[in-house]
């Protein structure tokens, strides 16, 4: 029943305020974007207060598994999507979409379902960072490349 709720009610609302109301909808966006991020950053906070001895103890076994598991995912989603023979932005589209996991919805079920155990709660609030900090270094990193590209084509058709 949480899941549902803390997943499918907000999709289900978002897309029928979209479909029916795309202005209000685009409104809405402007809020929720900034205040979701707020949320999260508050969540992983309490769970990194909460447990900050666990942290300190346990950093070094928690590190490694959520960055391979994330670029892992970013890899496994490109070329899983490559295979579909899909354009290049459908295929970072999907890859970004596999390598970010829902961190927010983690600590949630974590502290709703587990009482907030330490280590799980470790695990997925360093997992909502590192995705947040990977996805954002990706985008930039693919958004810098089209620029350049686009740039290049721009220069070679001007010549």
């Amino acid at each position: 029943k949480l899941v549902s709720l803390i997943l499918g009610i907000p999709l289900i609302l978002g897309i029928l305020i979209k479909h029916y109301h795309s202005e209000i909808a685009e409104k809405i966006e402007k809020v929720l974007k900034p205040l979701s991020m707020l949320v999260f950053i508050a969540l992983i906070f309490i769970a990194f207060s909460q447990n900050l001895d666990v942290f300190v103890n346990h950093i070094h076994h928690v590190l490694f598994l959520v960055i391979f598991h994330n670029i892992f995912a970013y890899i496994l989603g490109f070329y899983t999507a490559k295979s579909f023979k899909l354009n290049s932005r459908d295929c970072k589209t999907i890859a970004m979409e596999t390598g970010i996991q829902n961190g927010g919805l983690g600590l949630l079920l974590i502290f709703g379902f587990f009482e907030g155990l330490g280590g799980m709660a470790l695990l997925a609030a360093f997992w909502g960072i590192w995705d947040v900090f990977s996805g954002m270094a990706l985008a930039t990193y693919w958004g810098r490349k089209t620029k350049q590209k686009l740039a290049t084509v721009f220069h070679n058709t001007n010549k």
